[in-house]
């Protein structure tokens, strides 16, 4: 049972599942696309795949916590599941990135982002703290896409 209503955010891109999914498999590139929000980066476990982790810093609606950030699940192309554990343990949630192929090439990444465990002053502004999270991780995947750009040639090229 969830705490709270889950966020999705998706963006269509032109690189392939692969392309996509070997970018978000190394944890350090989440920086280049989340440091909008996410601060102070530092890693342990593996750089990439299952138990590659991260702890930062994040900033959101004037408040600043830290979060330790897990890879716990990965099917190579097309999802990558994260366990995030932030206030002192007592908000747990998984973020998901999604990878399908689109018909006409490329394709859609999707990140949603599900509470599991939420403090009550969260619960209580759930509406509130939903559309936070909406508008980091939808600024979040439109500079996925634009790293993508930087980093990766899309499949037609």
């Amino acid at each position: 049972m969830r705490c709270m209503k889950s966020v999705t955010v998706s963006i269509d891109v032109p690189q392939t599942p692969e392309q996509v999914y070997d970018f978000l498999d190394v944890m350090a590139h989440h920086e280049r696309f989340t440091d909008h929000y996410l601060t102070d980066w530092r890693y342990g476990g593996p750089g990439r795949g299952i138990g590659s982790r991260a702890t930062v810093t994040a900033t959101l609606g004037g408040m600043k916590t830290d979060v330790t950030i897990e890879v716990v699940e990965a099917e190579a192309p097309r999802r990558i599941v994260e366990r995030n554990i932030s206030a002192a343990g007592r908000r747990l949630a998984h973020g998901t990135y999604t990878i399908e192929t689109l018909s006409a090439g490329g394709s859609r990444v999707s990140f949603t982002y599900a509470w599991t465990r939420a403090p009550v002053a969260d619960r209580l502004l759930a509406p509130a703290v939903r559309a936070t999270m909406r508008r980091a991780n939808g600024r979040a995947v439109q500079r996925l896409a634009a790293e993508l750009a930087r980093q990766v040639p899309a499949a037609d090229s």
